[in-house]
């Protein structure tokens, strides 16, 4: 978590591929042996439907309460780096790609399966340990959404914190929480390569006007 920012000043991705690496080593040694990082349970229709409500719950929550008010006192979103996908087919269904393998399944892996779980277990292993692992990983989260501006840094650490509660209360089934992210970043870019974020948004700053 100290090292991997130093490599940000190369190239932003460098701060994600770099502990993602340190991940795949790990990994190798324990002859990939999953439940390091928290995976240690298979996804079920359970797990699934569990994924899906908790994902529409949370981006109906930031999309209509908390990013509107976060818009009105920070701000747009600075959306630049996927703004090529609005109306562009291709470039939304690769994005879609990036989005289960890289934000969903790796986010997941290195900031909770790798940074929370073992933040909280050199601080003690305790309840409080993992909250204030929680609070430290998700700020982590949020300041590497830097690019999207300070209502993004703001809004992610917001998320990250909820998602690291969710994986405190399920602390050896990171597969939830990939799910979660997944669906949730599926939803939202589909709105971004349809423009119906731009109506939901404009919408929101209306209604907070009245």
């Amino acid at each position: 978590m100290l090292l991997a920012p130093l490599f940000g000043f190369i190239d932003r991705n460098f701060t994600f591929f770099f502990p993602l690496g340190i991940v795949f080593l790990i990994l190798m040694a324990s002859k990939f042996n999953w439940t390091t990082f928290a995976m240690g349970k298979k996804i079920t229709g359970k797990t699934l439907i569990k994924s899906l409500i908790l994902a529409s719950i949370l981006f109906i929550v930031f999309t209509f309460l908390i990013d509107p008010l976060l818009i009105k006192w920070l701000g747009d979103f600075n959306l630049s780096s996927i703004n090529d996908i609005r109306g562009n087919i291709l470039a939304y269904l690769v994005l879609l790609v990036v989005v289960w393998v890289f934000a969903a399944f790796g986010e997941e892996l290195v900031f909770r399966g790798y940074y929370m779980k073992g933040l909280a277990e050199l601080l003690g292993n305790s309840n409080k340990a993992w909250l204030i692992s929680a609070l430290i990983t998700s700020l982590y989260f949020g300041i590497s959404h830097v690019y999207q501006g300070l209502i993004g840094v703001v809004s992610v650490c917001l998320w990250s914190f909820a998602i690291a509660l969710l994986f405190n209360k399920n602390r050896n089934n990171l597969l939830l929480l990939v799910l979660i992210h997944g669906i949730y970043d599926t939803i939202g870019v589909t709105l971004i390569y349809l423009n119906l974020d731009i109506v939901i948004t404009d919408y929101m700053q209306q209604m907070l006007t009245l």
